[in-house]
């Protein structure tokens, strides 16, 4: 927690993370264009921001792409926010302007760093058993490149001939297509519009993957949800959906050990 204070400090990393709310997933290049400091003290910013995990890169190509990481700062008000109650308000509007901010265009990236084994971990996202209660859904399939699933979620079964396993490596990599956008879905999420739910299920069907890498005593997870159509409606709905769901693995996890 010291390195993220110590990152959040500057000035100039402070707005390196407010770029990156306002539009993730940026090369350093696109960085560099859009703030006046000198290419070299971006990279020293990012690599003090990236070391705090504050910022993590997935590459492209020959780019590598920088996105804001809130598990910190949610650390942060866990901590403090339920130590000092007389401030949770205020706390909590903050966080909520850092954590709710604009929606990006681009692919959702999420990297933790859960203190258990990538057996474990496959388990837990795997085995229904398990993933309903640290996640809140469950994936019952075969887990068989090419193999359909169904979704379910507080006891709704969601089942697509789209839904597919597009990759499936045992402890180190899972990937699938997104569940299908169904009227059925206001029966576990009822704020969500029918007009809402018909555009979600006319955008081309994105995708979800997990990457699972040990580092010491813990498995760095990184979570990218791609695929979305520009100005995507699924890209909204699923922003904030992931960090809670993440958060509770990591969670459930950690308190099984």
């Amino acid at each position: 927690m010291d390195e993220v204070f110590k990152a959040l400090a500057d000035p100039s990393r402070r707005r390196l993370l407010d770029t990156l709310n306002e539009r993730n997933g940026q090369s350093l290049r696109e960085l560099c264009s859009g703030l006046s400091m000198a290419r070299q003290s971006v990279s020293k910013h990012l690599a003090v921001l990236e070391a705090a995990n504050l910022v993590t890169t997935v590459r492209q190509g020959r780019e590598k792409l920088h996105y804001l990481h809130a598990e910190p700062i949610n650390a942060i008000a866990e901590r403090w926010i339920d130590r000092y109650d007389a401030m949770r308000g205020q706390i909590h509007a903050d966080l909520k302007t850092v954590l709710e901010g604009p929606v990006a265009a681009g692919d959702f990236v999420y990297t933790t760093y859960i203190r258990t084994t990538p057996e474990r971990l496959w388990q837990a996202i795997t085995n229904p058993a398990f993933s309903g209660s640290y996640m809140g859904h469950a994936i019952e399939s075969e887990w068989q490149k090419g193999s359909s699933y169904i979704w379910v979620e507080d006891g709704l079964r969601i089942e697509d001939p789209d839904q597919v396993i597009v990759e499936s490596d045992p402890y180190q990599r899972l990937a699938f297509t997104f569940h299908a956008f169904t009227p059925e879905l206001r029966q576990i999420a009822p704020d969500l519009s029918e007009e809402t739910i018909g555009a979600a299920a006319a955008e081309r069907r994105s995708r979800v993957s997990f990457d699972i890498e040990p580092v010491e005593d813990r498995v760095k997870l990184t979570v990218t949800h791609d695929g979305f159509d520009p100005g995507s409606i699924v890209r909204e709905l699923i922003a904030h959906g992931w960090p809670l769901k993440l958060s509770s693995l990591k969670s459930g996890l950690e308190r099984a050990d």
